[in-house]
């Protein structure tokens, strides 16, 4: 079911701090700021070659992110992002496992405009899972 590893997602408490630094540290390209209202996020993708790397900044107050920043003020790994074919054969399957789909259940546009899903973490040792139709 599960495809490639797409992204590895990082909450900042200060997303130009932290595209600097990719780019200017770690010599990474660094996409623009994108807002997702939606989401309550503003990301950039810094391209690591086989995947990419997420940066999350708090957009708005009821931001998720604003919530998981106040736990950890210095950021941290917020969750990761597997491909799947079918986002809802995916999410069909994985509630008849017994895993827990966050939300209404139903797919959401992500940053790349393909549907997207999360699953709890305390169904997956802990770790935040976004699936992406690919």
């Amino acid at each position: 079911m599960l495809g490639r590893l797409n992204h590895v997602a990082l909450a900042v408490p200060d997303l130009a701090a932290a595209a600097a630094a990719y780019r200017g540290t770690l010599g990474a390209r660094v996409t623009a700021p994108q807002a997702l209202p939606e989401h309550g996020v503003t990301v950039v993708f810094v391209d690591v070659g086989n995947t990419r790397i997420e940066l999350l900044e708090p957009l708005g107050e009821g931001s998720p992110i604003a919530a998981f920043l106040e736990k950890n003020p210095s950021g941290g790994m917020h969750h990761v992002c597997y491909e799947v074919d079918d986002i809802v054969a995916a999410r069909d399957r994985l509630k008849a496992s017994g895993a827990r789909v966050l939300g209404d259940g139903n797919p959401k546009t992500g940053a790349h405009g393909k549907p997207v899903l999360f699953l709890h973490p305390k169904d997956f040792f802990g770790t935040l899972v976004e699936l992406e139709q690919a």
